[in-house]
């Protein structure tokens, strides 16, 4: 795998992360502000797009900030299990933490937070 490449906009403050530049990829919306770039046929991520960077990597008085993600409920099962399976793996488990909120036992909600940055 190539060396991942991190560009800031501070004009938009949009942070991307790309782990394969030259490669074509698909995007999924992860969050409203984060977007996967992935090769669906081989599995793997391309990259990493965050929106209002800033707001995503804001720490709270308790830790950093949480983000359910919404953008999984609308896929497919297969390219759910794909996204799921490249998202806990690296280079996106470098950047992100995938976990889950449970509110209650019959229910489990999906969740990211920047894990370090970037």
């Amino acid at each position: 795998m190539e060396q991942s490449v991190s560009n800031y906009d501070e004009v938009s403050d949009t942070l991307y992360v790309s782990f394969a530049p030259s490669e074509h990829a698909t995007g999924i919306e992860l969050t409203p502000h984060i977007l996967l770039r992935l090769n669906k046929q081989e599995r793997k991520a391309v990259g990493l797009t965050f929106l209002e960077y800033s707001l995503l990597a804001q720490k709270t008085d308790i830790g950093p900030r949480s983000f359910p993600l919404t953008g999984l409920t609308e896929l497919s099962e297969e390219l759910r299990d794909i996204v799921l399976d490249i998202l806990q793996r690296p280079p996106v488990s470098n950047i992100l933490l995938i976990s889950s909120y449970t509110p209650s036992i019959s229910e489990t909600i999906p969740i990211t937070l920047l894990q370090a940055a970037c």
